[in-house]
C-alpha cells in the first residue's frame, strides 16, 4: 500500500532533493578557525586545571564535603 501511494506522489508532484546544508559559509575564514582553535584549546586548558584543583582539593581535605561550584 505504501509503495503504491509514493510512486503515485512521485508521478503527481515529482522527486526533489533536499539543500545541502553543510555548504561553506561566507564569513568563515581562515581567521576564524584560528579563533575557534585558540578557544577550544583554552577550554581544554580551563577544564583540566579546575578538575586537578578539585582532585587536589579532595587528596587535601579527605572526608569533607566537596565545594558547590
Amino acid at each position: 500500500m505504501k509503495n503504491i501511494v509514493m510512486e503515485t506522489a512521485q508521478v503527481t508532484c515529482g522527486l526533489l532533493k533536499g539543500l545541502c546544508r553543510h555548504k561553506e559559509t561566507w564569513w568563515w575564514n581562515e581567521a576564524v578557525a584560528e579563533a575557534v582553535r585558540e578557544k577550544k584549546k583554552k577550554y581544554g586548558t580551563h577544564t583540566h586545571n579546575r578538575f586537578t584543583a578539585l582532585l587536589e582539593y579532595v587528596r587535601d581535605h579527605p572526608g569533607e564535603q566537596v565545594p558547590e561550584r
